[in-house]
């Protein structure tokens, strides 16, 4: 089963299921190790060029989103 969406895509076929930015083979998860670790989002851009800008600030405002509908 295969689950995507404009900006995560997880298919068993692709990283083992692991959700990834669509179209690419870049795990969320290493944007997040990222960003915990410092760096910035241009950091993490440079090193995964098939991702881009505004797939990162998408995934961001969607989170953003999802938070704070939790607390509100």
């Amino acid at each position: 089963m295969s689950s995507n969406t404009p900006i995560i895509s997880v298919s068993p076929e692709i990283m083992s299921g692991t959700p990834v930015f669509t179209g690419t083979r870049v795990p969320i998860q290493t944007l997040l190790d990222y960003l915990k670790a410092g760096d910035s989002i241009d950091d993490f851009l440079d090193g995964f060029p098939t991702v881009t800008k505004e797939q990162v600030i998408t995934f961001l405002e969607e989170v953003e989103k999802e938070i704070i509908s939790k607390v509100a």
